[in-house]
Order: C-alpha cells, then structure tokens, then sequence
C-alpha cells in the first residue's frame, strides 16, 4: 500500500458497502431504545442518553434516499465527532458495521459531480475493494458525511 492510503470505516445500509472517514467516527455503540422527539423531520430518528450526553441519533437511510433495513440484531450506532456536526451530539444508524479498512487513493473512483445530483452531492469516491490484491469483492460507496452534516446544520440556520 502506498503513501496514499486512507482509513475509512465501512458499514451496511440495505445490503450495500458504504464508507466513511474514521476521523468523523468517535465511537461505535449498539443499538439501544431511541425516544422519539415531538415534530423531528423524518431523518431525525429519536435521542439517546450516552453517558450522561444527550446525543441526537440521524437516519443515514433516510437523509440519502436508500433503503435500510428495519431495526434488526446487528444494527448500530456510529457515534460522530462533535466537530463533525457543528459541535453537538449526533449519531447515524447503520445495518450493520463491518470494519475499518485502509484504502490506497488509487482504488478510489472519483464520481463526476455533472453526473451526481441529490444524494449523490454526498458521496466522495467510489472504493473499489480488494483492487490493490486482485481479489475485487465490490463496490463501496465512500460518503462525505461532513458535508452532510454541514448542509443539515446550514439547513436549521435558515
């Protein structure tokens, strides 16, 4: 692996890879009863009490338009950096959390931004898994959740 190489954890959402920089991940929690929150937009799927933190837990499926599977045994709860969410709280809920992985930039596909619309203004790359030993597995979609969240935060501001 070269110089290039990027960490990134990978999870499942409705049966497809997804990734996402290890950076923005603080910690990985399972899943536990959320409480709902009166009026929240659908991607808001409820908040949970970690460790004394009050933390706002995001329908990832939900804010990118795919379809996850419901509540299920190995679902999870990536717990995001602050920074990452303009310094609250936040969790996204996954199918299932798979691994962290280091990725050379060279199996990375870049997606044409003229190409890509709505959720696909979210996704960074395109890893192409096991390219670097010749054992290709698929296709795992690499989300910009930074700038997710910072388009949500820019969305409450209006």
């Amino acid at each position: 692996m070269s110089g290039n190489a990027i960490d990134v954890v990978e999870f499942e959402i409705g049966g497809e890879l997804y990734a996402m920089d290890i950076q923005l991940a603080r910690e990985i929690v399972e899943m536990v009863p959320l409480t709902p929150l009166p009026r929240a937009p659908a991607y808001i799927s409820g908040i949970i009490n970690l460790r004394g933190e009050i933390t706002t837990i995001l329908s990832i499926d939900d804010l990118i338009g795919i379809r996850g599977k419901k509540a299920g045994s190995t679902q999870k709860i990536i717990i995001l950096v602050p920074e990452a969410a303009g310094g609250s709280n936040v969790g996204i809920i996954v199918d299932d959390v798979h691994s962290v992985i280091q990725v050379d930039q060279q199996s990375v596909e870049k997606i044409d931004g003229g190409l890509s619309s709505g959720a696909g203004n979210y996704v960074k790359g395109i890893i192409k898994s096991g390219a670097e030993t010749g054992a290709e597995k698929g296709l795992i979609i690499w989300l910009d959740l930074e700038k997710l969240l910072r388009d949500l935060v820019d969305l409450e501001k209006k």
